[in-house]
């Protein structure tokens, strides 16, 4: 009988769990004291949306890369090397402004570098988590990690507004460089695993062979495609969250109270995965996405502080379905061998966020940014639907076994699945 927390039976899951939820509180801290300096420097929608450009905009040019190197070199290693680069950064941007030099563009070039991190870390972690866990613990291993990142949502954004109100914006800053210390030191202490060893074809060909996925795989291509129009025209107002919030008239504390609420939603949905693992992850991927994008309209146009906070809740609830079930279907959907660039291609699906979040603010500039907001998530919503039924295969993806479920007017789409494997899990 499933529980709950299975996976956290397995000997050095809870180590990388623990790194998983410090580095997204660390980063999801970060998109929230990023933007908030750059509001408080300029009053400008574009230029907050532009902190989140920063942020996300590695995701789409250095995913395909990422997913390459995960699968070419220690991925242990991969992980590690970019805490050497995201801690001195986040720590010397706090201490700047402790100084009192802070400078608006020095901003952005630490947002950049935490992107960066996220890159190398989603590629590299996940497929660790699998190759620890095995298929028949991996949706609970990914739905108690999405929770893991739901709270650190939540708590990153409530913590950073707090911090910021009782401390200042550097210590804050500063918070962040030493959470990461802490995932640092988690990650670090987890073994290499027999499986981190093996390593895909080397040069070009291997990096080529990720981008022509797109076009042999087209179950991996339904899932982009899905995860492609959740970032472009939902998280793309992640940053927007503090400005929507701001006509309440509330302090910071309150604003990322606010913006926590994404992070309690999407716990609950995670959660709710992780307990009852669904057979049928296709469809509450797609469904948790229809669930954000409608509930994402009450949001921007609710009229009080209390009201908003709930409709957020609920659309974040769907993006906590879509959220654990994301990297799964993503792994599942090629051979074992691939998962690192599939992952890759993932992240640069995930990267179209910034562009989003750039037409956003433009049409924020324009029209407001509540209206804005609800334009977005209807957009969203519409084209999503006819992309689905171009590419509906996601729809009929199942648990464990890879395959599809037929539709019951057509053959069943192809899928490649992953072949029947025994994992070595003795440390070497």
């Amino acid at each position: 009988m499933t529980t709950t927390f299975d996976a956290l039976k397995i000997r050095y899951f809870p180590l990388i769990l623990v790194s998983g939820w410090t580095w997204g509180l660390s980063r999801w801290g970060v998109s929230f004291v990023g933007p908030f300096i750059v509001n408080e420097l300029t009053g400008s929608a574009r230029m907050v949306q532009l902190a989140g450009v920063a942020l996300w905009s590695p995701l789409l040019f250095g995913g395909v890369v990422g997913g390459w190197i995960s699968d070419r070199f220690d991925r242990r290693r991969v992980v590690i090397s970019q805490f050497f680069v995201t801690i001195p950064g986040l720590i010397l941007l706090g201490s700047i402004e402790l100084a009192g030099e802070l400078r608006l563009w020095m901003v952005y070039p630490v947002l950049f570098v935490t992107g960066i991190g996220w890159v190398f870390d989603m590629v590299g972690r996940r497929v660790i988590v699998y190759d620890l866990v095995g298929p028949e613990n991996i949706d609970n291993a990914l739905a108690l990690e999405a929770s893991g990142g739901a709270i650190a949502l939540a708590l990153g954004a409530v913590g950073g507004g707090t911090l910021i109100q009782t401390f200042g914006v550097g210590w804050a800053l500063i918070v962040m460089g030493a959470l990461q210390i802490v995932s640092f030191s988690a990650f670090a202490a987890v073994p290499v695993i027999a499986r981190m060893e093996q390593v895909a074809t080397a040069g070009v060909s291997a990096l080529l062979d990720g981008v022509r996925m797109l076009r042999t795989e087209k179950s991996l291509v339904s899932i982009l495609g899905v995860t492609a129009f959740v970032n472009f025209f939902f998280f793309s107002s992640s940053p927007l969250l503090q400005v929507v919030g701001g006509k309440f008239d509330v302090g910071p504390a309150l604003l990322g109270l606010l913006a926590a609420m994404l992070g309690i939603g999407m716990f609950g949905g995670s959660l709710a995965m992780a307990r009852y693992q669904p057979q049928r992850r296709g469809l509450m991927y797609v469904c948790g996405s229809y669930l954000a994008f409608l509930f994402m309209i009450g949001f921007a146009l609710a009229p009080w502080y209390l009201a908003s906070a709930v409709f957020l809740v609920v659309a974040a609830s769907g993006m906590g379905l879509f959220a654990s079930t994301q990297a799964v279907l993503v792994m599942d959907s090629v051979s074992e061998e691939r998962r690192g660039r599939a992952l890759g291609l993932l992240s640069s699906a995930i990267g179209v966020l910034p562009i989003g979040m750039l037409a956003l603010g433009e049409i924020a500039e324009l029209v407001g940014t509540s209206l804005a907001i609800t334009i977005s998530v209807i957009t969203g919503a519409v084209l999503m639907t006819i992309f689905l039924r171009i590419r509906p295969e996601t729809l009929y993806l199942r648990q464990n076994t890879g395959e599809e479920e037929a539709p019951t007017t057509q053959d069943p789409p192809r899928s490649r699945g992953l072949p029947p494997t025994v994992f070595n899990l003795k440390p070497v």
